[in-house]
């Protein structure tokens, strides 16, 4: 992973892990073990599966750039299903509070996404590949000597 990738990564995942630290306490105190275990649980699931996402969409946009959209609009499905099915084994548990869980998983998210927009804003992105430029040499349009 380039050192960009990997410093917009952390930009991302240390606030949604603050995050999560929180909303463990919140719920430990709300709900005591059962509810701090489901904080626990939805935002480690969040950010799994959101940084996961981050690392397919940023292989996605190196490598097959043509896919970048419909990779974004899939992974997003995909991320959807997952959690549903994963909600659907685990609606019957009482290895853990299911509300702290969902409240967890919901704060999570919203943070994850509301870093990733601030990471987006403050990165230095070219629009114009800088390497290309120096590949290609224009040519001279005058007169000839």
């Amino acid at each position: 992973m380039p050192s960009k990738d990997a410093r917009n990564l952390l930009q991302i995942a240390v606030p949604t892990a603050i995050a999560g630290v929180i909303s463990v306490a919140v719920s430990a105190g709300v709900a005591g073990g059962k509810g701090a275990l489901g904080a626990a649980v939805g935002t480690v699931l969040a950010i799994l599966f959101m940084g996961i996402g981050l690392y397919v969409l940023q292989w996605t946009a190196k490598t097959l750039p043509q896919l970048f959209q419909m990779m974004g609009l899939l992974l997003y499905v995909a991320q959807l299903l997952l959690l549903l099915i994963f909600v659907a084994v685990f609606k019957d548990t009482s290895l853990f509070n299911a509300k702290t869980f969902a409240v967890s998983l919901v704060v999570a998210t919203v943070v994850w996404m509301a870093a990733q927009a601030r990471a987006h804003m403050k990165a230095k992105i070219f629009y114009v590949d800088p390497d290309s430029a120096k590949s290609e040499k224009p040519e001279k349009t005058g007169p000839k000597p």
